[in-house]
């Protein structure tokens, strides 16, 4: 065919200036694809010319979509504090600078410098979190998923788990409490009912077979009415009467005390470990406000058994990991939660809010039209389940698009918002204060399309 002899030699269209300080190998690869596609496009006569020109922007086109980072900045504009799918908690620019030098360079992750000798990348985190929380000692790894699997692997392989009904849970990604029970090579006990469950149950279900009592956070719901639940104190005197573990899936872990009254539904890590547990674990990323880990702590007899798990080398976590919580946890020791960017979003009362709503409504009035309301939001990531807190937003209309309309041209600038009650909002609690003059700009851009 004729248009054949039209297409391009590969070695000679990837010497085209177009692509000059570009990866020929990248540039090859793809230009060998699209000129087969022409190829058979031309055989199955679908197209009766050859655009070279359009070509090579195609072939451009496509080698700058592949090497355009996935992972892209955006603003969250939607009030969930810990946002699960916008990344949970950040990091404060203060805090990454400070593990940056460390990080980018050699460094004692597991060497004793007074020593002289091969050390534990645990001990670095260890000393300040003991001392945070009166423990004996800690473990971290890299998500609570995790250190979920490890206790249950480590000490009930064919033993028995002991569970109340109504903490037998499934959150985020189908991760279930059973299913990983029995991946663990723990037996599941099942007590109690789904919405009772009474401290008879857990001494009724101790035998010789047992090994843990586990309780479990209710993550992402509550269980409300006619209901009972043994308290992990009580739980903690059981398994120690009848020689067992008692383990404590918190799921989300904070360590101080929280507004709103959230306290009395999400108790401290703090608080739990008052009652002097064998094992307690919770993440890193959720209301602790730091990194994706999963922190366990407790007894140092445990804390062993679990670091001899050979599972451990598959679940530890790296450097930049350890470098960016404990300096998080430092902070917390020393009561500067504002250096703790979900706590400090947390905290910021609403006049604040106010304050940088007003801001933004002064500077765009008069393109489109915006109200500040006061509403509530959660904070999110399986956190204090259903319970809401105030909260200050701006809606924004405009050239009378519906508001599914308005958030996608808002998602577009990488600016998230929500939708409530069929307005589309901005939602303050989670906008920072460095990025309202981006909401300005965007939002004009915005009107003026």
């Amino acid at each position: 065919m004729f248009l054949l002899k039209l297409l391009p030699k590969v070695d000679k269209f990837v010497q085209n200036i177009a692509f000059n300080g570009l990866s020929t190998k990248l540039i090859t690869k793809i230009s060998k694809k699209n000129i087969e596609y022409l190829r058979q496009n031309i055989i199955d006569k679908n197209i009766s010319y050859v655009d070279e020109d359009k070509l090579i922007n195609e072939v451009i086109q496509q080698y700058q979509k592949i090497i355009s980072p996935s992972l892209k900045k955006v603003i969250n504009a939607t009030g969930i504090i810990v946002h699960t799918n916008l990344g949970r908690s950040l990091i404060s620019p203060e805090s990454f600078d400070k593990v940056k030098e460390i990080v980018t360079s050699y460094n004692n992750l597991e060497y004793d410098l007074e020593k002289g000798q091969r050390g534990e990348r645990y001990s670095h985190i260890s000393k300040v979190l003991c001392e945070l929380l009166d423990c004996e000692d800690v473990l971290i790894v890299n998500n609570n998923a995790s250190a979920v699997f490890l206790v249950l692997n480590t000490f009930a392989q064919n033993k028995e788990v002991v569970v109340s009904r109504g903490e037998l849970v499934e959150i985020g990604g189908s991760f279930r409490v059973p299913d990983v029970m029995a991946s663990s090579g723990a037996i599941l006990k099942e007590i109690g009912t789904t919405n009772k469950t009474h401290l008879k149950d857990y001494e009724n279900a101790c035998n010789e077979n047992s090994s843990i009592l586990m309780k479990v956070h209710k993550s992402n719901y509550s269980i409300e009415g006619f209901t009972s639940e043994v308290s992990h104190e009580e739980i903690v005197k059981i398994a120690l009467k009848n020689g067992l573990i008692d383990y404590y899936d918190m799921g989300s872990g904070h360590m101080i005390d929280l507004p709103y009254n959230l306290n009395q539904i999400e108790p401290s890590v703090k608080e739990i470990m008052k009652s002097k547990p064998s094992l307690v674990s919770f993440s890193g990323d959720k209301l602790l406000g730091s990194v994706q880990a999963g922190i366990i702590v407790g007894k140092k007899k445990y804390i062993d058994k679990l670091k001899k798990n050979q599972l451990l080398r598959m679940l530890r976590v790296d450097k930049i990991t350890l470098a960016i919580l404990e300096d998080n946890i430092i902070s917390l020791l020393l009561d500067k939660k504002e250096n703790i960017p979900t706590l400090n979003m947390l905290f910021t009362p609403i006049d604040t809010l106010k304050t940088r709503a007003l801001k933004v409504e002064t500077k765009i009035k008069d393109i489109c039209k915006c109200t500040i309301i006061e509403t509530q939001t959660l904070i999110g990531g399986g956190t204090t389940p259903n319970k809401k807190i105030p909260t200050i937003a701006l809606s924004i209309e405009f050239k009378n698009y519906k508001p599914n309309k308005i958030e996608n041209l808002f998602r577009e600038k990488r600016v998230i918002g929500r939708i409530e009650n069929d307005k589309f909002l901005l939602d303050f609690r989670t906008i920072q204060e460095s990025e309202i003059e981006t909401i300005i700009k965007t939002i004009s851009e915005i009107c003026h399309v």
